[in-house]
């Protein structure tokens, strides 16, 4: 856990949390919605601890005896941040903290009734252990059922006053609409380029060139950069994508689909991977087009990529992204995976 400041980006959520504390004004049920690995669980955290924060509780006490408005100035917020250093905040530090609670759910991937009624509903009245909040912690919200999102909504439409519950979600969609409209709803945003960038290169430590590949693989999740930034396989996936994009128009079906299947043993989803086939045959296109091998990803591979592009023309290019993008969504329906694999390679096949 730590403070707001070290939120990499999500200014707006950030500002929407810190004025709630501020105000007073604290909602009983926040949903935050982003993709995996965005920071979801480090936001929920970091203001869980801030609403736990003794210290700053104290502050905020004197602030209002003294006349604190709604609104304030940029000085006033740099002070809505956990101090780590109070009892509570090194609680939550440690994870300690009896008044934080994450649910713990017995199946993986789902979330069943049992679940909310043994960790939410028949809690939710036993007043706070040590502080003024009650904060309940749901992680992939979006798997509960249907009878599990009903038994929550009697406790979102009648919470006692000291209690916060934050669903963190990665499909809002999949939540009822009553359950949404019980909550505040904080939508997480893409980072910047420059800034997950920065981030990778002055925090992370890596030099500039795998900083690019990491942002232009990570479209703005900061926590997707880091992981492929700080992945020990870091090389390995690399050197093993290059291959395959070197040589796919030649590979026999069975090679792909097989190579394609070991993309697990580096920790990484298929659908990630796709999204390197994806840079590359984009720096193909820039290349093919421009001729600028200072804008592209694989810099270290230019003489390949104007070797292909000088083999395959615009559409076939085009052609080849658009049958990327067609088997994350084959992949996403369920489609075979050997089928969708071996349309993919067809299509490489076809337009190189």
């Amino acid at each position: 856990m730590a403070k707001f400041s070290d939120i990499i980006g999500q200014e707006h959520i950030k500002e929407h949390l810190r004025n709630a504390i501020l105000t007073g004004k604290v909602n009983h049920a926040y949903i935050i919605n982003g993709e995996r690995d965005a920071g979801k669980e480090f936001i929920a955290e970091t203001f869980a601890m801030a609403l736990q924060c003794e210290r700053l509780n104290r502050d905020l006490d004197i602030y209002h005896k003294k006349g604190g408005q709604d609104t304030h100035s940029k000085e006033q917020e740099t002070v809505i941040e956990p101090c780590m250093e109070c009892h509570a905040c090194k609680q939550a530090i440690t994870r300690n903290q009896p008044d934080i609670i994450t649910l713990v759910h017995e199946k993986p991937g789902t979330i069943g009734v049992e679940d909310i009624r043994n960790g939410i509903v028949s809690d939710v009245y036993v007043k706070p252990y040590s502080s003024k909040w009650k904060i309940y912690i749901i992680n992939d919200a979006d798997k509960m059922s249907v009878q599990a999102q009903n038994a929550l909504l009697k406790t979102l439409e009648e919470p006692p006053e000291y209690v916060v519950i934050l669903l963190l979600t990665s499909n809002i969609s999949m939540l009822l609409a009553t359950v949404i409209s019980r909550s505040t709803v904080l939508n997480m945003r893409p980072v910047e380029d420059r800034i997950v960038r920065r981030y990778l290169m002055e925090r992370v430590h890596i030099p500039d060139y795998q900083a690019d590949i990491c942002v232009a693989f990570a479209r703005g999740n900061i926590g997707r950069a880091k992981h492929l930034a700080t992945s020990e396989d870091f090389d390995n996936i690399k050197n093993e994508a290059v291959r395959v994009l070197k040589y796919a128009h030649e590979m026999e079906t069975d090679d792909f689909v097989e190579t394609m299947n070991h993309i697990s043993e580096y920790k990484m989803s298929v659908d990630e991977y796709l999204d390197i086939l994806l840079i590359w045959y984009r720096d193909m296109l820039l290349i093919k087009a421009t001729n600028d091998a200072d804008s592209i990803i694989f810099k270290e591979e230019i003489r390949s990529l104007r070797e292909r592009a000088g083999k395959c023309s615009y559409e076939g290019i085009e052609k080849i992204i658009e049958a990327i993008g067609k088997t994350k969504s084959r992949l996403k329906a369920n489609v075979n995976f050997e089928l969708a694999m071996e349309l993919l390679l067809l299509a490489i096949r076809e337009e190189s």
